[in-house]
């Protein structure tokens, strides 16, 4: 591909993408970006089974397919997901380490199985699974990993302590390995959603009160939607991101500023111009900033 065409810069005609948890969400969101965008693509779950209606989607898009089965927290699985990958198009060029689970609790009543799980699925299994991949692009000197991040990675949240603990791991992992393989021609990236409804979520998105609140503290006043994270995939999978690596995209609406209200705002009165001027000059002289 020739860096001097704009359009090349976001061409993934001919690159192979591995995405991992593709049986449903988001996962399957990213996928069919990559495809539009011109990527074959090995898609992955617990069972084949479950991505053959997919796997059938993106074929009839003009790209080839495969589905393998993938459990992150086995690692002959992992390599072996990763061999047959390769062997079905000869070569791996894109990871989409999106492969996660989470458990929804207080801290004190997270159990040590509870722990295990969503650290071995979202830090663990990620690791592992870029590390067999990375060992088939470093010999080439070309990859593009990357790893499934969440507002989460740089917040933390009531009810998600085992979670914004891996999705945490997940941003430093990102640096981490970038350092390591950039000698290697292969970037390492973090793409972090924020609030997005998905299968682990849409109990939260039935609660209209708690859209309302959610929505208030985004300064773009809605939830994401699956297709806002297209172009950051597809930006972080081509060659338009060759000098990025190491980063964690936030596609969050802009909730991740801290989205706290800091201005006070005044009920409206009958009093004056002139005494509303006075009253709202002490609220900002005692509240401050």
């Amino acid at each position: 591909m020739s860096n001097g065409d704009k359009g090349e810069l976001f061409d993934l005609s001919g690159r192979v993408a591995i995405v991992t948890g593709t049986s449903r969400g988001l996962g399957q969101y990213m996928a069919r970006a990559l495809a539009k965008a011109g990527a074959d693509l090995a898609l992955t779950s617990r069972t084949r089974e479950s991505l053959r209606a997919f796997e059938a989607e993106i074929k009839g898009l003009g790209r080839r397919a495969v589905s393998l089965e993938l459990d992150v927290r086995n690692q002959e699985s992992i390599e072996r997901m990763a061999a047959e990958a390769e062997k079905a198009f000869g070569h791996l060029d894109i990871l989409v380490n999106n492969a996660g689970c989470n458990v929804r609790k207080p801290a004190l009543d997270v159990t040590w199985d509870d722990w295990n799980l969503i650290l071995d699925t979202n830090l663990r299994g990620s690791f592992f699974v870029a590390q067999a991949v990375a060992r088939r692009m470093i010999p080439r000197g070309y990859g593009r990993i990357i790893n499934i991040g969440s507002v989460t990675s740089v917040a933390g949240y009531a009810g998600l302590g085992p979670y914004g603990a891996s999705r945490g791991g997940i941003r430093q992992l990102t640096m981490s390995l970038a350092d390591d393989w950039g000698k290697h021609g292969v970037t390492v990236n973090c793409l972090a959603p924020g609030w997005f409804r998905t299968e682990q979520n849409k109990v939260l998105y039935e609660n209209k009160e708690w859209v309302e609140y959610l929505c208030d503290r985004i300064p773009v006043k809605r939830p994401g939607r699956p297709e806002d994270l297209d172009a950051a995939v597809v930006f972080l999978a081509a060659e338009a991101s060759r000098y990025v690596t190491g980063q964690t995209l936030l596609v969050d609406g802009g909730i991740s500023t801290g989205a706290t209200r800091a201005l006070v705002q005044q009920a409206q009165t009958s009093s004056s111009p002139k005494q509303a001027e006075k009253t709202g000059s002490r609220d900002r002289t005692r509240r401050g900033r």
